[in-house]
């Protein structure tokens, strides 16, 4: 199997093991499944259709980001490549976004965690846009870079899942460590998606 091929692989199994996890979780409308703070349980009860509408959102565009990137798809149907970028960024994207945004006040872990959850949404849906105004205009290698970023943003909900077993592992309090995994969950993401799209590449 080639590296790309590698890559989308292990990138769909983990993006598809993200999404069923929250649907087992969120569509089951018991947070308490998964071993989660009291305060996240109230805040689940107070906010629950905000939260389960923004589950399912994440994990529509978690799914169908992968396919974005197949070279293969792209070239050979477009249309469906068009149709599946729309649902990504329409019901995806902006419905997750802007749930999210909204749900970042809420966060756990006061203020440190409500500015890395709501920058993470604002930033989601910013290159969401930029990448539908560059496709609008034709402009399709910057759509590319766009959407690079806009699936770095969303693969936030696999890498977060990565980060809190560690912290349990660590040691440390769950409201010691949950601030820091609001913005560990995102920001090495984007950095290294700029890394990737900037490294040499090969003659």
């Amino acid at each position: 199997m080639r590296p790309k091929s590698w890559s989308f692989a292990a990138t769909l199994l983990l993006s598809a093991g993200v999404a069923g996890y929250a649907v087992w979780i969120y569509g089951s409308g018991d947070p308490q499944r998964a071993p989660v703070h009291p305060a996240m349980v109230a805040v689940f009860n107070a906010h629950r259709a905000l939260i389960t509408t923004h589950a399912v959102a994440a994990s529509l565009a978690l799914l169908l980001g992968p396919f974005q990137f197949l070279d293969r798809l792209r070239a050979a149907r477009p249309r469906l490549h068009r149709t599946l970028g729309y649902l990504y960024l329409v019901p995806g994207v902006a419905v997750g976004g802007i749930t999210g945004l909204l749900l970042s006040r809420y966060s756990f872990g006061g203020l440190v965690s409500h500015l890395g959850f709501g920058l993470l949404a604002v930033l989601w849906l910013f290159t969401g846009v930029m990448a539908v105004v560059a496709a609008k205009a034709r402009r399709f290698a910057d759509h590319r870079v766009w959407m690079i970023r806009n699936f770095a943003l969303t693969f936030a909900a696999v890498t977060l899942r990565v980060y809190l077993p560690l912290g349990f592992a660590s040691g440390l309090r769950f409201e010691d460590f949950y601030p820091a995994v609001a913005w560990l969950c995102w920001v090495p993401n984007l950095v290294f998606a700029e890394w990737w799209m900037l490294r040499p590449r090969a003659a």
